[in-house]
């Protein structure tokens, strides 16, 4: 793994003017900890399309954080995902998050010119050259669609050989997994960085509604946990900063190359696991 270590905060655009503001605040402390650079998310289908675009070049160009859009190929054509390049190309974004996508409700299995991430990866290069980092998504839990873990880390393989640069994983609360994974890739000629996305814990059940959604197990000791602490939200989030800022350290001891915060817009919670593991300013 390398041994230049990159941290990175993730953002989702937001609906409200209202929360925007809150969005850019919390990017704006953020920022105070020099971060190599932002994400910003983008919904199924490139249904936020232009907030995610908005965002994204809101963030680079006042916050002064180098900032990666999400893109997917679910739903759009190559000459919507050539426009979208050129727009981040000519406004100086050098980091792209390049993903299949969610389908939207009810879009069954409809896609746009480009099936997968790794059509999506070779697309990019193709269109842009070296001007882009290319990230993909690991999910050391399995994706919760593929047919066995087997073909799942084959499909990894082949988005990083298409072009990618480095990956970051879903979350997880599991180091064990996070280092199996990476071991079984690596014996399939996977040499790139494999960045362990994190997600803070502060709500029980909001954390363990989307845990089951996208395939990220909740270990059954913490689930008792947290399930015992009913509406004490400060003994969860005390209790969910510990677990996770232990798993972090495991991860980094182990020769983790980073670590990617999932926000979902709010500085403390990443920043109290910051803190917790003496990360540099």
């Amino acid at each position: 793994m390398s041994q230049e270590r990159r941290y990175s905060f993730e953002f989702f655009p937001t609906k409200t003017e209202a929360g925007h503001e809150k969005l850019l605040a919390t990017a704006r402390q953020l920022a105070g900890y020099r971060p190599d650079f932002f994400s910003c998310t983008y919904g199924a289908g490139g249904s936020t399309r232009d907030r995610t675009l908005n965002t994204v070049l809101q963030l680079d160009g006042e916050v002064k954080v180098p900032t990666a859009p999400h893109l997917s190929c679910v739903g759009d054509s190559k000459a919507e995902l050539r426009s979208l390049l050129n727009t981040y190309k000519d406004a100086g974004i050098k980091r792209i998050v390049a993903l299949r996508g969610d389908l939207p409700s009810g879009m069954g299995m409809a896609s746009g010119e480009l099936r997968h991430a790794s059509d999506l990866v070779e697309f990019i290069r193709a269109e842009t050259g070296a001007h882009f980092h290319i990230e993909v998504a690991a999910y050391p839990e399995m994706h919760p669609q593929a047919r066995s873990f087997e073909d799942d880390l084959a499909h990894f393989a082949a988005k990083m050989k298409a072009g990618a640069d480095s990956a970051i994983t879903q979350y997880f609360f599991n180091a064990d997994g996070y280092f199996h994974f990476v071991e079984r890739v690596r014996k399939l000629g996977v040499e790139q960085p494999i960045v362990p996305g994190i997600m803070p814990i502060t709500n029980y059940s909001k954390l363990a509604r989307f845990s089951d959604a996208c395939g990220a197990e909740l270990p059954r000791w913490v689930r008792k946990q947290l399930e015992a602490y009913g509406d004490d939200l400060e003994s969860i989030q005390a209790f969910g900063e510990q677990v996770v800022t232990d798993m972090c350290k495991k991860l980094l001891d182990g020769g983790a190359p980073g670590l990617h915060f999932y926000t979902l817009n709010q500085a403390e919670p990443s920043l109290a696991i910051w803190n917790n593991l003496g990360l540099p300013r």
